[in-house]
């Protein structure tokens, strides 16, 4: 089968698509024939080796996927050759066949499509943790979400409306701005024009924002961390500006208020059941349209290191999907 391999730590023109064995299903797992596989900003970090988790080499980047099975093993009676599927594998995703463990897998309707499919494990498992489980929210709060128009912001806007949040979209230009406020945001701003710290302020009428979405780290967190209001709660998503910001810890003793980290992958890994009951609700609700699950663009897989240098360079709206 064709795959896109990273031997060794590299950028996107490096990496390679070669011919490496089919897998086979052991005890307890299921061969995904993979239809398209969803790109995420950390699979850029992770073939520089700049990502917390580092597979062993070769491995291929994509850590969602949505397919068909094609073959099980002994023990697996849940799934069965031809069901549509969707799977978080936390990478190796940019190849046509995958094999993974049955309870991994969750099968999804009909009328959802497979690019759509693949990319809701990530983004919205992670803005659906960050505002089920940390938030601490309550109906009629507000939301100021950093990088509003990228994969995990936008999820966060559709999911905080669908919590009864008021959602301030935060990003770098109107046409971000206005596709935020399509999926989701109430109102918005631009922080390339305006202050981040008094702009949120002002639309809150000088309170502050109760809760902080940031999945882009540097410059912008401190900023807005200082537009919070009292016991006010900023989510830590993640960096994709690439500065991890030091934080002023004054600022909480004066807000009164919670940093708060939101590492999804570890909390999927040691809550393994109630992230399945997550996603298959996150499934649900994409078929029944509450959610986008937006597509930005598709890419076949040769074409994997363009798809990645659109992540890079900021420019997607929404998900970037491979074809395998």
């Amino acid at each position: 089968m064709k795959a896109i391999l990273c031997s060794q730590y590299c950028g996107p023109d490096d990496l390679v698509l070669t011919d490496i064995a089919d897998p086979v299903a052991e005890p307890g797992q299921a061969v995904i024939a993979i239809k398209s596989a969803a790109l995420n900003f950390f699979d850029l970090l992770m073939i520089q080796g700049k990502y917390q988790i580092k597979p062993p080499f070769p491995f291929s980047p994509a850590a969602e996927v949505a397919g068909m099975i094609e073959s099980v093993g002994t023990g697996v009676t849940d799934l069965k050759p031809g069901d549509r599927v969707v799977a978080s594998c936390g990478h190796n995703g940019a190849r046509e066949k995958i094999a993974l463990p049955a309870n991994a897998i969750v099968k999804i309707p009909d009328n959802l499509d497979f690019d759509r499919a693949a990319g809701i494990i990530i983004i919205y498992g992670t803005a659906l943790h960050a505002l089920e489980d940390r938030a601490s929210l309550k109906s009629g709060e507000t939301m100021a979400v950093l990088g509003a128009a990228g994969g995990t912001g936008l999820a966060a806007c559709e999911l905080g409306r669908l919590m009864g949040l008021k959602v301030i979209a935060c990003a770098s230009s109107e046409e971000k701005i206005e596709f935020a406020k399509a999926h989701g945001a109430e109102l918005g701003l631009n922080y390339a024009k305006e202050d981040l710290k008094e702009g949120l302020r002002k639309l809150t009428g000088g309170k502050g924002v109760d809760i902080i979405f940031d999945p882009v780290g540097g410059a912008y967190a401190e900023a807005a961390l200082r537009s919070i209001a009292w016991e006010g709660r900023f989510l830590v998503i993640g960096f994709a500006a690439g500065d991890i910001p030091k934080m002023p810890l004054n600022l909480a003793l004066l807000k009164g208020c919670d940093i708060r980290g939101v590492f999804w992958g570890a909390w999927a890994r040691l809550n393994p059941d109630k992230n399945r009951a997550n996603l298959e609700k996150l499934v649900k609700w994409t078929a029944e349209g509450k959610i986008s699950s937006h597509v930005d663009r598709t890419f076949p897989l040769a074409q994997t290191a363009d798809a990645l240098k659109v992540l890079a360079g900021r420019k997607a709206m929404g998900k970037v999907i491979l074809h395998p």
